[in-house]
């Protein structure tokens, strides 16, 4: 009876199997194994972002609590193309950026090379050169403290001894507390950038090699004309991801300096974190991450847009 009333109804038992069958059960399978990972992303990634965003319109005192937030616009953003600390933490940014990212992709792809061609014992070498990059960087920035040393320091001692009477206070000197940074972080990242470089030489045949050789060509030829244009898309990736990472240094610069001496290494990340953490002024803090999300996002996109006409051409 129950049956008939169903079929009356324009209900089939039949359709509703052919419905759920093992094509739609492997989805729906899918779907639940994928689900606690897409709430992951969802509570930890978006909904942080775009929170972000309504603080960067709003005046918040992280210590007054939710109730103390007020909108304000873009308020938070007129007052940051007008803060004089924000404008020379992007300046020490640049110089900072331009310091580490083509020095440290010259002296590796320089290694790599050498390393890939003339070296034996590889493997021994890129273990070497990569320690420093999966170290702890605030060892490293310790053991780098006391060799910048003014007095005491090996690399004063060095300079002394060689007839330099007043060599550079590095960290405390504001004229070289930022290089010193970037000295640091280029020797610490530069096993990662060879062991990069060292997989994109590999993928170089080397019948090109030696078909260029026995026409005559030399090695820095060889060099111009096969490994640099072939290694353009390793090039691109390491650009594009130590222009990131040059954006976003803070650890060296909050354990070594503090942003000083008078913000002669404040970097924005860290001016976003004086803002946030010592101002606890959330939504100035957020306005100037966005700016530097801007920032980090059209050079990508420049970056991006370069790679490509040259990779058509």
């Amino acid at each position: 009876m129950a049956m008939k009333q169903a079929a009356a109804e324009g209900f089939s038992p039949k359709a509703g199997a052919n419905f759920w069958n093992h094509r739609r059960r492997e989805a729906l399978t899918g779907w639940l194994f994928l689900g606690p990972e897409l709430l992951g992303i969802l509570v930890l990634y978006v909904f942080p972002v775009f929170f972000s965003l309504y603080l960067s319109l709003c005046d918040w005192n992280l210590v007054g609590g939710i109730s103390a937030m007020k909108f304000v616009g873009l308020d938070n953003y007129a007052e940051l193309f007008q803060d004089a600390k924000v404008g020379a933490a992007l300046r020490n940014n640049l110089v900072y950026t331009l310091l580490t990212v083509p020095l440290g992709m010259f002296l590796a792809l320089l290694l790599s090379v050498v390393i890939h061609s003339k070296v034996y014992l590889q493997s021994y070498f890129k273990v070497a050169f990569f320690i420093p990059y999966i170290s702890s960087i605030i060892a490293v920035g310790a053991v780098w403290s006391a060799l910048y040393h003014p007095s005491l320091g090996p690399i004063n001692q060095f300079l002394m001894s060689i007839g330099i009477g007043q060599p550079p206070m590095w960290l405390p000197d504001p004229n070289y507390s930022l290089i010193s940074i970037a000295i640091i972080a280029v020797w610490a990242g530069i096993g990662y950038q060879i062991v990069i470089y060292l997989a994109g030489l590999s993928g170089i045949p080397d019948e090109l090699y030696e078909a260029a050789e026995i026409d005559g060509a030399s090695k820095l030829q060889q060099f111009r004309r096969i490994t640099l244009p072939l290694l353009g898309p390793t090039n691109s990736f390491l650009f594009i991801t130590l222009l990131m990472g040059s954006f976003k240094v803070f650890d060296l610069v909050a354990f070594l300096t503090g942003g000083g001496p008078n913000n002669a290494s404040t970097v924005i990340v860290y001016r976003i974190y004086e803002e946030g953490f010592q101002n606890f002024r959330m939504g100035y803090a957020s306005a100037i991450s966005w700016l530097l999300f801007a920032i980090v996002g059209v050079i990508t996109f420049i970056s991006w847009q370069i790679q490509k006409r040259s990779v058509h051409y």
